[in-house]
């Protein structure tokens, strides 16, 4: 399978490192990091830790994720090159998890920027890197799910600005807006909704904490995106 895999991953990645839109998305981002780290944490008297920051990138890959994922499917659709490469000796799940795999590389490389800002917490205080290491997994697995429901969307049609359109509003959703409500009820719906709530999950990795629990919800969301990936494009080859 990986021999399939490998070669769309490494278009994918190409994609990016040779697309000017892919740098000035990249550029955007770092300074959007640095902005949020003045206000958040390079305060006199704050704490040495990029957890502040760290609380803010759910909202912030939000918007940054979709508009990194739009084109993945989306753009062969429109170009037609889709059917170009569904003629190669590849399958469904091929397509997505190459899509996918090069996506979430190039994230990771925009991750390294994180570091900066650790870095510069470090020089002023004692860093401590359990909870660096934590926060970092968490980001890799916050921006998993977000990548894979991207691609999801991005399955679904031709248009780029819609399908990122359709991906950063339930985010939006899931991340902001049901923690807030989680907050405003009791019982089995407040339960219910904190257990949906993205940012209640990746909030304990900002604090060092790994819990096998909010480990599987990302995987298992993840996942399950990926699997409606696959869906929406074999029923797409088809029509």
């Amino acid at each position: 399978m990986m021999r399939s895999v490998t070669p769309i991953t490494q278009r994918e990645l190409s994609a990016y490192f040779f697309s000017p839109i892919a740098y000035a998305m990249l550029a955007v981002f770092m300074l959007t990091l640095g902005v949020l780290f003045m206000v958040t944490t390079f305060q006199p008297g704050g704490d040495a830790s990029i957890r502040n920051l760290a609380g803010t990138m759910p909202l912030v890959l939000a918007i940054f994720l979709p508009v990194l994922t739009m084109r993945l499917l989306a753009d062969e659709f429109r170009s037609g090159t889709i059917e170009t490469l569904m003629t190669a000796p590849v399958n469904e799940s091929d397509v997505v998890l190459g899509k996918f795999l090069g996506a979430f590389l190039f994230y990771a490389v925009m991750l390294l920027g994180v570091l900066v800002f650790a870095f510069v917490v470090a020089a002023f205080g004692n860093l401590d890197g359990g909870v660096l290491l934590a926060t970092f997994l968490g980001l890799l697995l916050l921006g998993g799910l977000y990548i894979a429901v991207g691609v999801f969307f991005s399955t679904c049609t031709s248009n780029q600005i819609i399908a990122a359109v359709c991906t950063i509003v339930p985010l939006m959703v899931f991340t902001i807006l049901i923690d807030r409500l989680a907050v405003r009820l009791d019982g089995l719906a407040a339960l219910v909704l904190h257990h949906l709530s993205i940012n209640s999950h990746f909030s304990d990795f900002t604090r060092g904490l790994v819990d096998l629990n909010d480990v599987l919800f990302f995987a298992s969301t993840t996942g399950l995106f990926l699997f409606l990936a696959v869906k929406v494009l074999e029923s797409r080859r088809w029509r």
